[in-house]
Formats: structure tokens, sequence, C-alpha cells
């Protein structure tokens, strides 16, 4: 693999920092502001609904300017964001931050996951797109639970300013090891645009948003999850993420492997395992070693299906897939922002802390019957473009038919 995808792996271990450290640190945050857990979780979803706004807005701005140079402006960003969430004096001036550093989020993955796809050969693109997001998912067996430990032992401020200084390092990785390339040339928004109208890429997005809001319903909750109903410490919440991030990196190496072999196939597996897991995590929360192997489970089924999302919404959106890109990037953010305000509602409502499995349990079974109806969909346009293609006479046959008729006359 070429050097250049560590460079998009630092930055993505910086930004999966950021993104994850917030849930073992949502009692801290909630406490030192004075507001519930539930409104805490705000934190989870407005930054994930910056991603979704971000995306293609930055994309669209990422097609006048070098790959590269994005995605350098896209890490002085994220820094900015991340020092006025230390700074904040208020909770919302520290959404604010959140905001802003979400901004970077979706088109950093989303043109990153397009440099990291064309520095290999085509039967080599899921796996170096899985690279990239090893950075993601290593930040949450490293990144995450370290920031997690600082934050619970020497305030939340500290860790938000060592996020910040990560960020540091991934524009100088990005600025050394990414190679310079020149300005996409015949970008068209109108192009870009275009690719929606794909129901394919349509539905790989749906499945996007629903299978991996399925993870976020349970993990945005899981440190109240974990010292309310489990009965582990709080610090325990930072191993718990631990175990939680090994599975990530475990489920994403899988997936990048078998995505460029069996794409389909593996996210029925991985979906249907997941909505069977989460679905179990309602009474495994109980117990401490039950929960703790459940949340193994489901950061490696839940990132599974990454690469092959991915890739499949790179596949259907070949011609333009600049904004299908960040967009999708987006989507995974948009399932966060629908889980965690989801999950929430029913901690709110009364229903226990416990709840939000079940809510994610449905999202995941939801993206599963997308997968079987977007195969089906798919194997119905193979069989009409064969028909149609069978129907269509050959060179050969049409000028024997031609000779035949010279013949007659």
């Amino acid at each position: 693999m070429p050097l250049a995808l560590l460079a998009l792996a630092i930055g993505a271990f910086g930004i999966g920092t950021t993104e994850f450290v917030i849930m073992g640190l949502l009692p801290e945050v909630s406490a030192d502001f004075g507001v519930s857990i539930s409104t805490a979780g705000y934190l989870v979803s407005g930054y994930a609904l910056g991603v979704v706004l971000g995306a293609p807005l930055m994309s669209v701005l990422g097609t006048r300017i070098s790959r590269k140079r994005m995605l350098m402006l896209l890490m002085g960003l994220f820094i900015a964001g991340n020092l006025l969430s230390a700074l904040a004096p208020s909770f919302g001036v520290m959404l604010t931050g959140r905001v802003v550093a979400s901004l970077a989020h979706g088109a950093f993955f989303g043109i990153g996951s397009i440099v990291a796809a064309d520095l290999v050969a085509p039967e080599k693109k899921a796996g170096a797109i899985a690279m990239m997001f090893t950075g993601l998912t290593v930040a949450n067996v490293v990144g995450v639970p370290l920031g997690t430990f600082v934050g619970q032992s020497y305030g939340w401020r500290i860790t938000f300013a060592a996020v910040a200084a990560l960020g540091v390092l991934g524009l100088a990785g990005v600025a050394r090891l990414v190679p310079e390339t020149p300005k996409p040339e015949g970008v068209r928004l109108r192009h870009e645009l275009a690719a929606f109208r794909n129901v394919q890429v349509l539905l790989a997005m749906a499945m996007t948003v629903l299978g991996f809001g399925g993870v976020f319903a349970a993990i945005t909750y899981l440190a109240p999850m974990m010292t309310g109903v489990a009965g582990y410490s709080a610090g325990s919440v930072t191993w718990l993420l631990v175990l939680f991030g090994l599975g990530m990196v475990g489920g994403n190496l899988i997936g990048g492997k078998f995505a460029d072999r069996a794409l389909m196939p593996l996210l029925y597996v991985s979906l249907g395992a997941l909505a069977v897991v989460l679905a179990l995590f309602t009474v495994t929360a109980h117990h401490q070693i039950a929960a703790a192997v459940t949340i193994v489970l489901i950061g490696g089924l839940g990132f599974a299906t990454v690469p092959p999302l991915q890739k499949r919404v790179l596949d259907q959106a070949a011609g333009a897939p600049t904004l299908a890109s960040a967009v999708n990037i987006g989507a995974f953010n948009l399932g966060n922002a629908l889980a965690a305000w989801l999950g929430g509602l029913v901690i709110a409502a009364g229903l226990g802390y416990t709840a939000p499995n079940w809510v994610g349990a449905v999202l995941a079974a939801s993206a599963l019957g997308l997968a079987f109806l977007s195969s089906a969909l798919e194997r119905r346009t193979d069989a009409r473009s064969r028909v149609v293609a069978g129907s269509v006479p050959e060179p050969a046959a049409v000028t024997a038919a031609a000779r035949r008729c010279s013949a007659h006359r």
C-alpha cells in the first residue's frame, strides 16, 4: 500500500477521536454545564448533522482546488472547531465548536476515499479505503480511551485541546505524504448531482444511514448504560471503549478484505448479525462479561459494513464520485444523529438506558431489508439488459439476412 495512505489514516485518527470521545465524557460534560444526559447527547447528534451538511458543501468547494489542498483546508477547519470546544464557556458554544469541527469530517473521508482508491489497482480499492478508515478505528482503541481517561481525570477541556493537537499532526501528515494532484478537470455540479438519480446509490446511502445508525443507538449512551445498568465504575468506560475500538479495527479489516470479493453477501451477514446482537444487548447489558463481549461484536459487525458500503457508492457513482462519496460519509453521520436522537427519546420516555438497543436492532434490520431490495433490483436490471442485448441481431446475422432477401428478389 502507498505511504500516502498513512497520511490519510493519521487525519482519520484525529477525526475519529473527536467524533467518538464525547461518548465517554457525556456524564462529565452534562455535569459541568448543568444539562441532562439526553441534552448532552446533542453533542453527538449535532456533530453528526454537521457532517451531513458539511459533506456536500465542502465537496463542492473541493472541486475548485486540488484534492491535497482541500484535505489540508479541512484539517485546518477541524483544528479550529476543537479549539473552540476546548475553550467553550457554555454548552451552546461547545455545540457550535462541535459543528465547526464536523464540517471537515464528511468531505475529508469522501475525498480521502477517492484519493485512496486512485492510489491502488482496481481490485484493491476496498482494501485501500479500509486502510484509510483504519485510522478511524484505531482512534477508538487508542485515542478515544486515552481521551476519556484524560477527560475524567483532568477535565474534558484538556481532551479537546489534545484532539486539536492531533489535527495539527494530521495536517502535517497530509502536507508531507499525500502527493500533489491537479485540480479535478471537467467536474461540474450537475454531473455530480446526476449520480443521485441512480436508485442503487440512494439505496446504498439508506443502508448506510440505518445500518450504522444501529451501532450508534447503543454506543451513544454506552457510558450511562454500563455504569447504571451493568454496574461498571466510571473509570471502566475507558477500557470498554477500547474493546469497542478493537472490534471496529477487526470489522473494518475484514470488511475491506471481503468487499472486493463478495460485497453484497458480506452486507447480508454483517447487517443481519448486527440486528441480532443489538437486540441481545438489552439482556447482556445487565451482565458485565456478557456486556463486554457484546460491545466488541457491535464494533466489529458495525464497521464490517463501512468499506463495502463506501465502495458500493463509488462503484455506482463511478462517473462523478466526489459528491456521492462525501454524502455517503454524511449518511453514516445522519444515521448517528438519528440514532442518538431516537435513543434520547426512549430514555427520556422512561424506558431505561437499554431501550436504545432495541432502536438499534430495528434500524439494522431495516438496513438488511434494503440490502435484499437492492440486490433484487440489480438482478432485475441485469436480466433486462441481457434480454435487450439478446434481442439485438449481430452484424453477421444482419448481413446474412440481407443476402437472403437479395437472393429472393
